[in-house]
């Protein structure tokens, strides 16, 4: 049985710290423009951990952990998606093709990212933008 909230060790250990030290840069990123909820729970089937970024009953974004394996989602609602459709070219090749990718369902396209390291991050929070003004600054 899995720790609730993993320590920074358990981290290490399950993703390697090359990956634990993405998650802790992609974390530092949100948190610098957003203050948010922030929930620790199971991964469910595929992963070991979820960390919500949750404000006011509405998810912002998740990451998710496995081993040796960093996931970072979002989900696109109807007016989300024309927004990121009007704006694509702007876009990493990775994040368009994944966009393209990504199965949609009632509630939104679900985008899940494997990011290996820090270069597609600024796109990430393009993406977030889309969903929601930052409310730190």
């Amino acid at each position: 049985m899995l720790d609730p909230i993993p320590s920074a060790e358990q981290m290490t250990a399950l993703l390697g710290p090359s990956l634990y030290d993405v998650w802790k840069g992609l974390c530092a990123a949100i948190d610098e423009i957003y203050d948010m909820d922030c929930l620790w729970g199971p991964g469910g089937k595929a992963w070991s951990y979820e960390y919500k970024y949750r404000r006011g009953g509405k998810t912002l974004c998740a990451l998710y952990a496995r081993e040796h394996c960093v996931g970072f989602m979002v989900i696109l609602g109807k007016e989300e998606r024309i927004r990121f459709e009007a704006d694509r070219e702007h876009y990493a090749r990775e994040i368009q093709r994944i966009y393209d990718e990504a199965q949609t369902y009632h509630d939104g396209k679900w985008m899940m990212f494997e990011p290996v390291d820090a270069s597609l991050f600024p796109d990430f929070i393009r993406l977030l933008r889309i969903k929601r003004r930052p409310n730190r600054k």
